[in-house]
């Protein structure tokens, strides 16, 4: 029987990463709530664009922390927060619930000061799992703007949290 390697999987289990080689330490406070939150559009009143920045991290909808648009072409959410910061790393916490969690896949993480979300990609949310807190590395990208978009199909977008932290750290998960 082939083991697997015990530190790459605490790695795994801990950061919420789904990469065996690294993940990415935040440092400093998280000042996403300073920012002013919008979405493309609303589904549901318990769905709006302030949910993500509210501090809960709660991964279940019915916990009204959710953010939630309507199905739409490149679905986006983003935090402007009128003046361009540095943007270290970005954590995002993912549905848990049942039905929805798969929607984030291929989601983008942009940063930048295009307000219509054609900005540089920090990340791409390649493995969602359900209610996983996916934290990427921006390597100190400027922007006004913090997004998430869906690019170029038709979706659904809702996540539970987003945080933006000023340093992110590339660690290696040995």
């Amino acid at each position: 029987m082939m083991q697997l390697p015990v530190i790459p999987l605490l790695c795994l289990a801990i950061f919420g990463v789904f990469q065996a080689d690294s993940y990415c330490e935040v440092k400093g406070n998280n000042f996403a709530p300073e920012g002013k939150p919008s979405q493309i559009s609303l589904y549901h009143v318990n769905g709006n664009a302030s949910n993500a920045i509210d501090g809960n991290r709660n991964g279940l909808y019915r916990g009204k922390s959710c953010v939630l648009t309507k199905s739409e072409e490149s679905a986006w959410w983003r935090v402007d927060f009128r003046k361009s910061r540095k943007v270290g790393a970005v954590l995002v916490v993912n549905r848990e619930d049942a039905c929805c969690w798969k929607r984030l896949k291929g989601a983008e993480i942009r940063v930048g000061n295009d307000p219509h979300n054609r900005n540089p990609v920090c990340g791409t949310i390649s493995d969602p799992q359900p209610g996983a807190a996916t934290t990427l590395c921006c390597g100190g990208m400027v922007g006004r703007y913090v997004s998430v978009v869906i690019p170029g199909r038709e979706e659904i977008l809702n996540f539970c949290e987003l945080e933006v932290y000023p340093e992110g750290i590339e660690k290696p998960c040995i």
